[in-house]
């Protein structure tokens, strides 16, 4: 079954992402769409991934063929990276690193997003616009007491700003579209209005499963589960519909 979810979601991904394959290397806006908890990520033709302590780069213009470009050293314990348009987001657990891609083979570092109501924390992470939002567990490994889900102001790339923290009890991956925000927890899925982006709105919750990740991709809402895979209609955003579970 691990096997199974590997290869959809990597399907997901690179669907997207070879969309962009003929396309020049700063063509940002056809990524794939990956999980929050992913450890890599596609931007072009850049294949970005992570380990524990180095972000390393691939060009996968040759896709048979991925030439590895460089290798960054990012922090440690980097947990999870997430693309969003010339910007690469690196969770740790400790800090939220933000790089810029606009040279793909050589990633600089702008800046990192901290929270001040968590020292230890887990920090899957996804970004909108002029905002990120970040889910930081403590229990388990990550240490400390209360999780939230935290909103960050990246309007200023260089000096992202905490704005609101909601409590949830056990949080891991997230995903959005349009104004809903979908926080996975090991009891249940929230669902946020995110109109106001920080200001979000918790209108919804699916119970009685442990959510990890999730991939809104069009009106389908891909959730991995401790137990398997499920499907969810998402024409209406802040509703969604039960299609299918493979266990």
């Amino acid at each position: 079954m691990k096997k199974l979810l590997l290869y959809i979601l990597l399907a997901v991904v690179l669907a997207a992402g070879t969309q962009c394959g003929k396309s020049s290397n700063a063509n940002f806006n056809s990524t794939g769409s990956g999980g929050s908890t992913a450890r890599f990520a596609i931007q072009g033709n850049y294949l970005y991934t992570v380990d524990k302590e180095n972000l390393k780069v691939y060009n996968i213009t040759d896709v048979a063929n991925p030439e590895l470009k460089n290798t960054v050293s990012v922090g440690f314990e980097i947990e999870t990276i997430y693309p969003f348009k010339d910007k690469l987001f690196i969770g740790s657990t400790s800090v939220v690193y933000i790089f810029s891609v606009d040279d793909p083979e050589n990633p600089k570092r702008l800046s990192t997003a901290i929270s001040p109501d968590v020292i230890r924390r887990c920090d899957p992470v996804v970004a909108k616009d002029t905002v990120a939002y970040a889910t930081l567990r403590t229990n388990g490994p990550c240490g400390g007491i209360q999780s939230v889900m935290a909103a960050y102001n990246i309007k200023d790339i260089s000096n992202p700003i905490q704005m609101t923290t909601y409590n949830v009890a056990e949080p891991y991956g997230l995903g959005y579209a349009d104004s809903a925000l979908y926080v996975c927890d090991r009891f249940g899925l929230y669902i946020f209005n995110i109109q106001k982006a920080f200001a979000p709105q918790m209108v919804n919750k699916l119970t009685n499963d442990w959510y990890l990740d999730v991939i809104p991709w069009n009106n389908t809402l891909i959730c991995q589960m401790q137990n398997g895979l499920s499907l969810f209609d998402i024409s209406n955003r802040l509703n969604p519909s039960f299609i299918t579970k493979i266990n």
